[in-house]
């Protein structure tokens, strides 16, 4: 039981009044003289009585008419299973505003319907009532707001590209009650409590002194067609020639009765389109070929026409083409066939060979540098490889196998701290790939779970100091690494073990071989393919003629010009363009030295499966005093008091009291229908 308005109860003492009354307000009789005193026996009983209470039922009405009237101003609250006051609780009310929302029931979307019962439960809010509004997008206060500006906030949500857990919101809850100071708080969640988003088990650190009451917001049968990934099947995208790219389309609940059609558009041209074919697994997997005729950036984006959910209907791709990526080996001796093979694959790269004792004036041109075979590097070779590497650009050694390491070690140590101790004449393979190393991390779709791993027939042994930055890609059981990676200044240093020949190892024909060269001579500048994803904080490098600290990199779109956070990465920066803009779409990066690049950024495909939880699992799994599950026709009737089961009892105080205001009227105007005591 609480009250509204609890000063009202001091109104209680006027319940003296009518005892008062009915105790010292003692009835006058008038005296009459009468002959006979057969009547006296009468006046004396009737007087012993005048020191009693008398009409007993009159005063219970008078006194229970003030104590309902008295209740019915301090407006009393029942509260289902509430033992205490919530007043001072802090409202906080969540309207999950996430792609998946943007699903519609019947002829709305379900964000619609979510805003329409939190403005529900705000105008039916006692007046004073404040609030905190979250959504997934920056909150407008981080204050309670009156009941106007949360219903205009409330109107104002629209879709955001970024999506929020319920472990997040519940911890920005708790934050929220330590900055304003708090006891506890009260939050209303109006979600689809997609599986993805929101835990299957409650975590009660996070529900400390909160009440939460969830309002599911949901369609019966959820359903989506969306494009999950897109790849270029060669590493460059290639001008006057065919290119093909690989899209998988998947899809949730049941497929329309018309079969979708994928479309590929490049710069707002319709190039291809494919019928989508879904196996039992829900998957399509098409390939698409077109040709680019101009060199540059290409904007490709890719749709599918699908009317459940449409941020994740587009797909977008940037790919600069013709990118001239240069490559010069220099060759101890002969040239290396593997090498050859992999760059001239593709017209993408331009492969320069020379012998390492008459290399080019300039390197300037060349992404990579490979030395291939070499069995001495002098330290005037070293000091040219230390130059290219401070101008950002990657250096790639496979050594030949020699018994004077210290002809390899005189170069070696131009580089930074690293050198060859030994050399290991034992068959290994190796049994370690680091998959968050640069040449592994978003160059595969996926790595089959039983590759073969590099096999060496003989190995160096390579030792590197701390300020050499190394990092093992593959490596084997003992911890040497096979193939390592080293930035002792700007660009990459790679160094294999071993050589690129088959007398050494089956390396030069493995399924890594030509993948990281291609890597090694892209990191070197800025990248040719982008696809980001909003959210996850995924860097994109832009290699600057000029980096330093003055030479910012914005960003641009449709009304945008913004500086995203960067931060020095070799001869470039890396960009968190994701952390500047989260709208999906086309975008330029410049830098005020002419750099310039093209990315493409997509919303997160996590909202793409609308797999939520039941109304009657969320109840199973989500339980507790604290914890309340409600529907969408009970938000009329929420106040941050009455924790949506509240009834309002000044009602029924009111009427008992015209009811107690009645009984009295009735039994005074039955005492004047008494006959006066006769003489």
């Amino acid at each position: 039981m609480s009250f509204l308005y609890p000063l009202f109860l001091l109104s209680g003492l006027a319940l003296a009044i009518p005892v008062l009354i009915h105790l010292f307000n003692l009835r006058r009789y008038k005296t009459v003289f009468f002959p006979h005193t057969r009547f006296l026996k009468n006046i004396t009983l009737n007087s012993r009585r005048q020191s009693q209470v008398r009409y007993k039922w009159l005063l219970a009405t008078r006194l229970l008419f003030l104590t309902a009237l008295i209740l019915a101003f301090a407006q009393p609250l029942y509260t289902a299973n509430r033992q205490k006051n919530t007043g001072s609780h802090l409202q906080v009310i969540y309207v999950d505003n996430s792609n998946s929302m943007e699903l519609k029931k019947g002829s709305r979307t379900l964000l619609d319907i979510a805003k329409d019962a939190a403005q529900r439960q705000v105008q039916d809010a006692r007046a004073g009532s404040k609030f905190i509004l979250l959504t997934n997008d920056k909150p407008g206060s981080y204050n309670p707001l009156p009941a106007d500006k949360v219903l205009a906030g409330i109107n104002s949500i629209e879709v955001s590209p970024v999506g929020k857990t319920g472990t997040q919101v519940l911890a920005a809850t708790q934050s929220l009650m330590q900055s304003e100071g708090s006891p506890a708080a009260d939050i209303y969640y109006y979600s689809d409590f997609q599986q993805g988003a929101f835990a299957q088990q409650p975590e009660a650190p996070l529900l400390k002194n909160i009440t939460f009451s969830g309002i599911p917001v949901q369609d019966a049968e959820p359903h989506n067609i969306y494009i999950d990934t897109a790849y270029l099947a060669t590493p460059v995208l290639q001008t006057g020639q065919t290119n093909q790219l690989v899209v998988t389309t998947k899809a949730t609940g049941a497929l329309p009765k018309d079969q979708p059609v994928l479309q590929l558009s490049i710069n707002g041209q319709v190039k291809s389109a494919a019928t989508l074919n879904f196996n039992d697994k829900q998957e399509s997997v098409d390939t698409l070929s077109f040709q680019v005729g101009d060199a540059g950036w290409q904007r490709i984006a890719l749709t599918v026409n699908d009317a459940s959910i449409r941020f994740d209907d587009t797909f977008r791709i940037t790919a600069r083409s013709a990118p001239n990526l240069s490559v010069l080996a220099l060759n101890d001796g002969q040239s290396n066939p593997y090498i050859q093979a992999a760059f001239r694959a593709y017209n993408g790269f331009r492969l320069n060979q020379a012998d390492i004792q008459t290399p080019p004036t300039s390197w300037k041109e060349y992404n990579l540098v490979i030395l291939n075979g070499v069995t001495t590097i002098s330290s005037t070779m070293g000091k040219s490889l230390a130059g290219a590497l401070l101008q950002g650009q990657s250096i790639c050694i496979f050594p030949g196998r020699t018994t004077n390491i210290g002809a390899l070690n005189e170069g070696l140590k131009e580089l930074g701290d690293i050198r060859i101790t030994g050399i290991d004449t034992a068959q290994q393979t190796v049994s370690t790939l680091q998959q968050g190393s640069n040449l592994v991390k978003d160059l595969f779709v996926k790595i089959p779970a039983n590759v073969q791993l590099p096999v060496a027939n003989w190995h160096y042994i390579i030792s590197a100091g701390l300020s050499a930055n190394q990092q093992s890609v593959l490596s084997f059981r003992n911890g040497d690494p096979f193939l390592a990676t080293y930035t002792p200044t700007r660009g990459q240093l790679y160094i294999c073990a071993t050589s690129a020949d088959l007398q050494s190892g089956n390396f030069p024909g493995s399924y890594f071989f030509v993948p990281f060269l291609y890597q090694m001579a892209m990191q070197s500048r800025s990248g040719d393919v982008y696809a980001v994803t909003a959210g996850h904080q995924q860097p994109i490098y832009i290699s600057l003629n000029n980096a330093d600290e003055r030479n910012m990199v914005h960003v641009y779109g449709k009304g945008i010009d913004m500086i995203p956070p960067q931060r020095p990465n070799g001869a470039g920066l890396d960009v968190y363009i994701d952390q500047a803009v989260q709208q999906p779409g086309f975008y330029k990066l410049a830098a005020s030295s002419g750099d310039t690049a093209a990315v493409a950024l997509n919303g997160d495909r996590t909202e793409s499966q609308p797999g939520v939880w039941s109304p009657a699992e969320l109840q199973n799994q989500w339980k507790g005093a604290n914890i309340k599950w409600l529907k969408l026709a009970d938000t009329g009737k929420a106040t941050e008091v009455s924790m949506w089961s509240n009834f309002p009892l000044w009602k029924l105080c009111a009427i008992l009291a015209v009811l107690m205001l009645a009984a009295e009227t009735y039994l005074l105007a039955g005492s004047s229908r008494k006959q006066t005591i006769a003489a």
